[in-house]
């Protein structure tokens, strides 16, 4: 395939391997396995435009790839396409076409490039089931999928699926959750500061130290520090 080739032009070494580390590939980490090639993200971005009316076809080999940057730039690809039409067939296809490969949406930077312009806006004025049931999942991605999803719903305003979805992963024991939901709540405050402490006086004392130290970022350390206490 030509983006492979191109893919494969603008590979760097030095860069893969600085990636390989930061991305926790691994044995035994979150990432083991996952290949490198360097690109960087504005590279990837650049790719995705130009190949943007890549066909499901050619966009089911890239994510198939063992090859990270194939895989993002596929879920790009599939950003812009969603993002370039109103048409709701196209939106229904891309959303399934996501979920059929949520499993290979196998890095946090893959999730929070896609699951917020496809998931959260395919769901913002439909059923939220399938969040639950990915909260639920044995998957850390479809986890993370279920809880960064609801970013589109807290640019809208709406925080209670992102408040609930927290709740369920409270007892999660993976760190990218915990950051995953406190990054979440982070974003809740921004809007509206008395929804996230009313959230976070019934239940700080439950919620992960990482989780609770993302949360309140952007509170005056006083707070901050009355807040932490609590741990």
């Amino acid at each position: 395939m030509e983006l492979q080739n191109d893919v494969l032009k603008q590979r760097s070494p030095k860069k893969a391997a600085f990636l390989q580390g930061f991305f926790k590939t691994g044995k035994g980490q979150y990432a083991e396995g996952d290949i490198f090639y360097g690109l960087t993200v504005g590279q990837s971005r650049a790719l995705s435009r130009k190949y943007k009316d890549l066909s499901f076809t050619d966009l089911q080999i890239l994510m198939n790839s063992e090859i990270h940057e194939e895989r993002l730039i596929a879920l790009l690809i599939l950003v812009l396409q969603y993002e370039s039409t109103d048409d709701s067939k196209v939106h229904t296809r891309i959303y399934k076409f996501f979920l059929k490969n949520s499993k290979r949406v196998n890095n946090w930077d893959l999730v929070d490039s896609s699951a917020p312009n496809i998931v959260g806006n395919y769901l913002l004025n439909r059923d939220r089931a399938i969040l639950y049931k990915y909260a639920a999942s044995k998957n850390l991605w479809q986890r993370r999928i279920a809880i960064i999803s609801t970013f589109t719903f807290i640019r809208n305003n709406d925080f209670k699926d992102t408040l609930k979805i927290v709740k369920l992963l409270m007892s999660d024991k993976h760190d990218l959750i915990h950051k995953a939901c406190g990054w979440m709540l982070r974003e809740v405050g921004k809007r509206d500061v008395a929804v996230l402490k009313k959230f976070l006086n019934a239940n700080a004392t439950k919620l992960p130290r990482t989780a609770l130290r993302y949360s309140i970022e952007h509170f005056p350390k006083s707070v901050r520090d009355s807040y932490l206490k609590l741990k």
